[in-house]
């Protein structure tokens, strides 16, 4: 087997490859894409197994691709973690390709999960309905301010068809009259476009049971329930509810050493798309459910009402994880609740999902 540490740069990438069985070693640079495809696709030609390593990056799409077409096997680390084991304090590309490839065969390598080519695909359909409907109302505001300027303040009857016909009626000048039109066509334009992307995320949804069962929940939506399901990817990867709050970036910064705890805000390590609709649903749900809604205001006097939201979106999520990881519908988990079916006792372990 041939195994090959990858220090992987946008133009570039510097590898470190070792034959397991003759021991040679190997050290290259390869230009993007030309030069390293065709490094590849010549290594695939001599028939060795191949094992690819290489922290986790934002700009690889195209070489996971090409090693999967190969049918290379390709281990991505978390670079956090490779970062701790380094020991020397000089850093470069070649002594990154040579740690990454040592940590491979020292069966050390920090491995990390990696969704399916569907789902990054889906994610795909998030963030482009997410970005749209930003742009959406980055587009609505500005025209809101221009009506402000003239003296009309409708809110949301604006966008009726009086407050649009006032708004095409006041008189500004040439330059401002271009702008207030360029924004309403570009408002025309976006509307069927995020139409058609929430149906299709709909379409999604009803493709996928662990999503189905997950709107159940009141206030969870299509787009919140099949957002979760494809970032969280396989419930069997966490253990508890904390794990996947920690995941989601809900939980707290801490910095604490001897008998001082200091906790401060929360760290937004995981995926800020789902952290949003998180908080969007969880307002929903606190205004449906009762009691949510009493935690929510005792919370607000206490801490705030940003830090309730982030509080109320945190218990959300752990009752989302559990009712997919249960197979629950919500009225199974209100039934049941979050510790029944615990092996070994009567009782088991309540969910803490404060």
């Amino acid at each position: 087997m041939i195994i090959i540490g990858v220090d992987f740069h946008p133009e570039f990438q510097q590898i470190a490859s070792v034959d397991t069985d003759t021991g040679e070693f190997q050290e290259k640079r390869l230009v993007h894409r030309e030069e390293a495809e065709n490094f590849y696709r010549a290594l695939a030609a001599t028939g060795h197994n191949v094992r690819v390593g290489m922290e986790a990056s934002g700009q690889a799409r195209w070489f996971e691709r090409l090693l999967n077409e190969l049918q290379f096997e390709l281990w991505i680390g978390d670079a956090a973690v490779i970062c701790t084991k380094r020991v020397r304090k000089q850093k470069t590309d070649r002594q990154d390709a040579q740690l990454i490839l040592q940590l491979m065969i020292e069966d050390r390598f920090p491995q990390i999960w990696v969704p399916s080519w569907e789902n990054r695909d889906l994610r795909q359909l998030l963030w482009h309905r997410h970005r749209t409907v930003q742009t959406r109302t980055r587009i609505m505001n500005q025209l809101q301010a221009l009506a402000l300027n003239e003296g009309l303040r409708c809110k949301k009857r604006l966008w009726r068809e009086r407050g649009r016909q006032q708004l095409e009626s006041f008189r500004l000048g040439p330059w401002a009259s271009r702008r207030r039109r360029d924004l309403l066509e570009l408002l025309d334009r976006l509307n069927p476009t995020i139409a058609e992307l929430t149906q299709a995320i709909e379409q999604e949804a009803e493709k996928c049971p662990a999503a189905q069962r997950l709107r159940t929940h009141p206030g969870v939506g299509a787009l919140t329930a099949l957002a979760f399901v494809l970032i969280i990817g396989e419930a069997d990867r966490f253990h508890c509810g904390k794990q996947v709050a920690s995941y989601l970036g809900l939980v707290p910064l801490e910095d604490s050493s001897g008998n001082r705890r200091r906790l401060g805000h929360i760290t937004k390590q995981g995926s800020s798309i789902l952290r949003f609709l998180l908080v969007e649903a969880a307002q929903v749900t606190v205004r449906s459910l009762p009691e949510w809604r009493s935690k929510y205001f005792h919370l607000a006097m206490r801490r705030g009402r940003k830090i309730a939201k982030v509080a109320m979106a945190r218990k959300l999520a752990v009752c989302l994880y559990w009712m997919w990881r249960k197979g629950w519908n919500y009225e199974q988990l209100t039934k049941f609740g979050s510790h029944a079916g615990k092996p070994g006792t009567g009782h088991g372990v309540q969910l803490n999902t404060e």
